[in-house]
């Protein structure tokens, strides 16, 4: 039971069940966005709906279609709208952030103590 208490306590899983509820919290706002802009280009040229398009007899795919739409659609808001803006402000805020290259201490320990044996200082 010590180990399962220790588990759910770790910060780790925590930190994941919050990423976890604002990624699902930010994903309907993402689809509501994405609607957005589909019904913006309905408006502006015919609406991007494959859903009734059976070629050969496949239902399946004009929906296909429709979900690639949004996909790309999404993917260009994201991209756009809040990739490359949080890549500018953080090269404008933290120019000068180390590249995030973390060397174990154990490993550091290893190598010093080869680095002694190599020169003879070990016993």
């Amino acid at each position: 039971m010590q180990g399962f208490k220790n588990f759910i306590m770790r910060g780790n899983l925590v930190e994941l069940a919050v990423a976890f509820i604002i990624g699902a919290a930010f994903a309907t706002v993402v689809t509501a966005f994405t609607k957005v802009i589909v019904e913006a280009l309905a408006k502006l040229g015919g609406a991007p709906k494959f859903d009734d398009w059976q070629p050969g007899g496949f239902q399946s795919i004009g929906p296909f279609l429709t979900a690639l739409v949004a996909f790309l659609i999404l993917a260009f808001v994201v991209y756009f709208f809040i990739v490359k803006p949080y890549e500018r402000a953080k090269e404008r805020f933290f120019p000068d952030e180390p590249a995030a290259e973390t060397v174990d201490p154990n490993t550091e320990l290893l190598k010093e103590i080869r680095d002694e044996l190599r020169a003879g200082r070990g016993v």
